[in-house]
């Protein structure tokens, strides 16, 4: 077996309860064993990048934890500049810049979070560029430049950095992050920079070109994974899907159902796994037929009201991928605040493409692999 001992093959096979189901015979390998019980592409994959295995020289595993905000945001810290100044961003498949606010920017916004001082890093080069990146609550206006960004423990140097200038609405302004770090492909990204993992894997400074995300509803425990796939925090086998667009973490779901029943994505639909938004959302009408099926009715400020005491009797509303089902019970597609439950679902007018946002990460540990360009998933412990 090509880089596995048979020793661990077999251990490994016997603690995740699979071995019973290999029947191995004389003068037949593990690898073929494997390949005829359709086991072989789960066990490479997972044990090909699995955190512990000894490296090469050429890359790392890092980790970092993220910190959740009220299962609304989920962020991390990064450092800019030399000596390194301290910023938190959300870390978002749903986009591929990289910006922070500098001390330039005088706006709400800006002011009411760390700024980036280019007069106190010694390493940053101003590219001479604009930055435009836009997102579902306006457009980010700045500019470019080069510096050193430490990521965990991956430094990583002339990496392209946004400096805003303005930043719209009171999104922003109120965020308990800093600045976002994007993480889709780079045809998503704006002129002349390059997204942080893209230069990642371009300097070899991570040991696979993944990343993996484990969001926890406690405010502490989530983590994002650089360069490796963490097993221990999800249960069963990873299930890869393919990046159908390489510009999101696009691919399709072919059917939503309630108790068996298609209440949405009827003969499949285009989504995107995107840990940048909070709630799962999709096309306006398909979102209000699973509002009116799990009993959610629209309340004062637009957002679709759940009965707390119904939780217990609600249905389980289940996504179908790739010939697998992803179930989400209603303690994964509610939020609950101050005694009363909300929906996790949101309808958007203006797109048929679904977003699994946040609450659907929560439920399924994701791996987002460039190498192979496919997502994994797997159910979260």
């Amino acid at each position: 077996m090509r880089g596995f001992a048979v020793l661990l093959a077999v251990l490994t096979l016997f603690q995740s309860n699979q071995i019973t189901r290999i029947p191995l015979h004389k003068g037949k390998s593990m690898r073929q064993a494997l390949k005829e019980n359709g086991l072989l592409d789960d066990f490479l994959r997972k044990h090909q990048y699995a955190i512990g295995r000894k490296y090469s020289n050429c890359g790392e595993v890092a980790s970092e934890p993220l910190t959740n905000y009220l299962d609304s945001q989920y962020f991390g810290k990064i450092y800019i500049g030399t000596p390194p100044q301290e910023f938190t961003v959300v870390f978002d498949t749903g986009s591929s810049d990289l910006w922070v606010p500098p001390v330039y920017c005088n706006s709400d916004a800006c002011q009411n979070h760390h700024r980036f001082n280019p007069s106190k890093a010694s390493t940053i080069q101003n590219m001479g560029h604009p930055l435009t990146s836009q997102y579902g609550t306006g457009n980010i206006q700045g500019f470019l430049g080069y510096d050193t960004v430490t990521v965990s423990d991956i430094v990583d140097p002339q990496q392209t950095v946004g400096l805003s200038t303005q930043e719209p609405g009171n999104v922003f302004t109120y965020a308990k992050f800093d600045g976002i770090l994007g993480m889709a492909y780079p045809s998503l990204a704006s002129e002349y920079l390059v997204p942080v993992f893209d230069n990642m894997m371009y300097r070899h400074l991570v040991a696979h070109d993944l990343f993996s995300v484990y969001m926890s509803r406690n405010e502490q425990g989530s983590m994002l994974t650089l360069g490796a796939i963490n097993s221990s925090y999800y249960m069963g086998s990873l299930h890869w899907v393919p990046v159908l667009v390489q510009e999101y973490w696009q691919f399709t779901v072919h059917s939503i159902t309630v108790d068996g029943v298609v209440v949405a994505c009827d003969g499949s639909c285009q989504a995107i796994l995107d840990t940048g938004t909070s709630l799962l959302v999709g096309p306006g009408s398909n979102i209000l037929n699973i509002q009116k099926v799990i009993g959610a009715t629209q309340g004062q400020y637009g957002e679709f009201d759940i009965d707390c005491e119904r939780l217990s009797s609600m249905p389980t509303v289940v996504f179908e991928i790739q010939g697998r089902q992803y179930p989400l019970p209603p303690s994964a597609y509610t939020t609950q605040d101050l005694g009363s439950c909300i929906s996790g679902f949101q309808s958007a007018s203006d797109t048929q493409q679904w977003i699994l946002g946040d609450v659907f990460i929560q439920e399924y540990y994701s791996v987002f692999d460039r190498t192979n360009n496919c997502v994994g998933l797997a159910k979260a412990i």
